[in-house]
């Protein structure tokens, strides 16, 4: 009975240490990750407390400082009437133009990947593989390599310095991520469900509509986030292949920023910054989930 009793305590004490060092373990782990998120806030904290500050303020107590009033002043300001570019009407225009470029550029190579994903994993034929080993380059390829030659192709459409022929490059562009994404995911549907389907009679546009495409949600949903956040945030060919009254917002935000005034309106700054990251923001705010879902269903066979 001592004996027993013994290992008992003894069973009972490394428990005890155990779940201590678990403790603490825990502790050291979330302490860290607290820290590096402060970090990583810090900024945007700043950006945020700053368009709510009156210009002034900001220059009387520096930029990082708690506001002692809160104004919108900032955010009318950088939205319609300060001057970007030798314009001053804000960043409304740019805003709108960064919509017109990232909507229909976001459904028309979501669909164009879906359509070439459904093709190339349950329609294979002779060369289908090295066709989607073309198609991925495009993922490794940087955007400075295809600048002169967009360059020679929007000026023979006529859509030089147009928010047109920003969508047809970014369709075109997106369109090997798009592909590859759809493909890897329609590839984990089984093939006899296809097969069984033409046998009862299912054409190609059938089984898309009526198998694949109910099947595609989280894919789907992947790639349109993944399509919207890299468009709304592209600076090269916006910069690149437009001007003036028909660049997106990014553009205008780098030609706010590098304006030649000596006096920085940093509180307007801030407020057009945050008018700028709002889409994509959103975008994560009520799809995040869905993203990590649908890459993980994507990634499982």
């Amino acid at each position: 009975m001592a004996d027993v009793s013994l290992d008992q305590s003894l069973d009972h004490r490394a428990a005890t240490v155990a779940a201590r060092r678990h403790f603490l373990t825990r502790l050291v782990v979330y302490g860290l990750l607290v820290i590096f998120a402060a970090i990583y806030l810090i900024p945007l904290l700043v950006v945020v407390l700053n368009s709510f500050r009156d210009q002034q303020e900001i220059a009387r107590n520096g930029l990082i400082s708690l506001p002692r009033s809160f104004r919108l002043d900032a955010w009318g300001q950088a939205w319609s009437t300060y001057c970007i570019g030798g314009t001053c009407e804000g960043m409304q225009r740019n805003f709108y133009n960064s919509l017109k470029m990232t909507i229909p550029a976001t459904i028309i190579s979501t669909a164009v990947g879906a359509m070439n994903g459904y093709i190339l994993s349950k329609w294979r034929f002779r060369g289908s593989e090295a066709l989607f080993t073309c198609m991925l380059l495009g993922v490794f390829i940087p955007g400075q390599i295809s600048l002169m030659p967009w360059a020679f192709i929007l000026g023979n459409l006529g859509l030089s310095n147009s928010v047109y022929g920003l969508v047809l490059i970014h369709v075109i562009q997106g369109i090997s991520f798009t592909t590859l994404f759809c493909r890897n995911y329609y590839v984990s549907i089984p093939d006899d469900l296809i097969k069984a389907a033409r046998i009862d009679g299912a054409g190609f546009w059938r089984i898309f509509r009526k198998i694949i495409l109910p099947l595609s949600s989280p894919i789907l949903i992947v790639t349109v986030i993944w399509q919207f956040t890299g468009i709304w945030n592209e600076y090269l060919f916006g910069v690149v292949f437009t001007s003036g009254q028909q660049q997106p917002i990014t553009a205008a935000l780098v030609a706010l920023t590098a304006s030649g005034t000596n006096v920085r309106a940093y509180d307007v700054m801030s407020a057009a910054v945050l008018i700028g990251a709002l889409p994509p923001l959103l975008i994560y705010l009520f799809g995040g989930k869905y993203f990590v879902r649908g890459l993980t269903q994507g990634a499982i066979k």
